[in-house]
């Protein structure tokens, strides 16, 4: 099974697990990027009939992120399977904190920073990724990815041409943000799903392991980089379609045992 397929069948399976009418997803990007990055997973997961929302988050501050997010989770309707990518795992640990809505968690390559840690730390712990020697601040304190190391540390296995358009339109995540912290953690007390990327260069695949394993999270490895977990391109919509409503009964029954 491709890891673009792999990704795809977990979503929905976490979602499915609800039980309830109306499967709804809500996705939080990350840095660097917006919500237009789940362009090629919206699709995909409305045909299999979830209501999908990709959450626009401003990326000025882990508060104003958070708060954005949640204001999306708690207009929706229904139990809801909250994702993040990336910076988003941070955005979705403090979301989702103390909602009566999200159900289950799942981190794609992402922060899942504990209560009151910032959000920085844990990664002093293990070597740094190609990432942190290309990021760029602008006058105002916002980080930007050198555009010359954009394609290496952020998304090495796409298309140099893709990678281009990526680095262009990047949007900026302000650096306050790996000092900041979250006050309380979702993960905590909410079933949690997390797939490392293996060929992580942005985030450190170590560290993404070290949060999977504190969080008790079930957790999947795929080869792939940072970026590189979003940008499905199947070829076969029937063989997708086919991959995703495959049930994940491991998946189903954590959900329902841990209520």
């Amino acid at each position: 099974m491709s890891r673009w397929l792999f990704i795809l069948m977990m979503i929905p399976a976490v979602a499915a697990a609800q039980q309830t009418p109306q499967k709804t997803v809500v996705l939080v990007h990350g840095a660097f990027a917006d919500a237009s990055g789940w362009s090629r997973v919206i699709p995909i997961l409305e045909r299999d009939g979830y209501f999908v929302t990709a959450v626009q988050i401003p990326l000025t501050s882990l508060p104003d992120d958070i708060a954005t997010a949640k204001r999306v989770v708690d207009s929706q309707k229904g139990p809801v399977v909250l994702v993040g990518h990336s910076y988003g795992g941070a955005v979705i640990t403090g979301a989702a904190a103390g909602s009566p809505y999200v159900k289950a968690l799942v981190y794609l390559a992402a922060f899942a920073p504990d209560s009151g840690e910032p959000l920085g730390e844990p990664g002093k712990k293990f070597a740094e990724t190609s990432l942190n020697s290309a990021l760029v601040p602008d006058s105002a304190g916002f980080l930007y990815i050198d555009r010359a190391k954009f394609h290496d540390a952020f998304c090495k296995d796409l298309p140099e041409a893709e990678a281009r358009v990526m680095a262009a339109t990047q949007k900026p995540l302000n650096g306050s943000v790996f000092g900041a912290s979250v006050p309380a953690a979702a993960w905590k007390t909410i079933p949690s799903w997390y797939v490392v990327s293996s060929e992580d260069h942005a985030i450190n695949p170590e560290l993404e392991r070290f949060y999977a394993k504190r969080m008790g999270a079930t957790t999947s490895e795929i080869a792939s980089s940072h970026r590189g977990t979003l940008a499905i391109a199947p070829k076969s919509p029937r063989g997708t379609r086919a991959a995703i409503t495959i049930p994940v009964a491991d998946a189903r029954h954590e959900v329902d045992a841990r209520g």
